[in-house]
């Protein structure tokens, strides 16, 4: 199926990229190799696909890699787990993998916001500073959302339904979103087998990234919508306070997917905290 809501921004290449330990990533690349490296890691149930929407305003000069994580997209779904510290030890090997030896601007959205989290707290050498959006505190703290992967999540089998892949998409949502993106992350969700839906989410709960935030060395943006439906307000001001240096950018109006719905001012404040933070 085509994707309807990408522009088709020059010097986008996708391919895959085969790690140490034999995963093989579906990797999208933009901008310039040599530059600075900006790696961006998806939401549970996305893929590299979920940062199209910004590809028309990223910096050319830049050098953006967006990995459809293990389970996700085009990417290998059989690994034994799906947890934070997995998706970040696959993020150093993939930037070993592109012979990047620079340390990395990681943005992170959900899920991966808390891998990038993870992926700067365990290899500080590799990371020079974390963009956090749509970020939790923690997971497990998180009754409401332990529920809902009882009761939805974890019965599933293959095929995964069209109607909860789209309804979970659609919750991320409150404002405008370019057309035919909705449907094709829709799609995306679809992708994901139903045994890596119940392994990502359960993944989750593990919560290994968090003791990691107070040691983090590292500048950190937290970009928050100030309509999350999943993202409490509590979570980002534990953020705020865990991280030793931490700014927030709040996104009046905005749901979860902060950077579907406001993708022009997302690259703008990305650019400007990525001028302060690798100048």
């Amino acid at each position: 199926m085509g994707h309807p809501f990408e522009l088709f921004v020059p010097g986008v290449s996708v391919g895959p990229i085969r790690l140490a330990d034999g995963i093989t990533l579906e990797c999208a690349q933009y901008g310039r190799r040599g530059g600075l490296p900006v790696l961006m890691l998806h939401g549970i149930t996305d893929s590299w696909r979920s940062f199209g929407p910004l590809l028309p305003w990223l910096p050319p000069h830049w050098h953006v890699v967006m990995p459809s994580q293990r389970g996700h997209g085009g990417s290998d779904k059989d690994a034994p787990t799906y947890r934070a510290c997995d998706f970040a030890a696959d993020a150093a090997a993939l930037l070993d993998a592109l012979g990047i030896t620079r340390p990395a601007v990681v943005v992170g959205h959900s899920m991966g916001a808390a891998n990038a989290l993870q992926l700067a707290a365990d290899r500080p050498a590799r990371v020079r500073a974390v963009v956090a959006a749509g970020a939790f505190a923690s997971f497990a703290d998180k009754p409401d959302l332990r529920a809902w992967v009882d009761e939805t999540v974890m019965p599933l089998a293959d095929p995964v339904p069209l109607t909860l892949a789209r309804d979970f998409q659609a919750g991320t949502i409150r404002g405008a979103v370019a057309d035919g993106l909705l449907e094709s992350m829709t799609q995306e969700s679809l992708k994901v087998p139903a045994a890596v839906w119940r392994a990502a989410f359960s993944g989750l709960f593990d919560d290994s990234f968090v003791p990691g935030l107070e040691r983090m060395q590292c500048p950190a943006l937290v970009l928050w919508g100030d309509a999350d439906a999943f993202v409490p307000e509590a979570d980002t001001l534990k953020l705020l306070a865990r991280l030793p240096e931490a700014t927030l950018a709040v996104y009046r109006g905005a749901g979860h997917a902060l950077h579907w719905e406001q993708p022009e001012r997302f690259v703008r404040d990305l650019v400007r905290f990525v001028d302060g933070a690798a100048g």
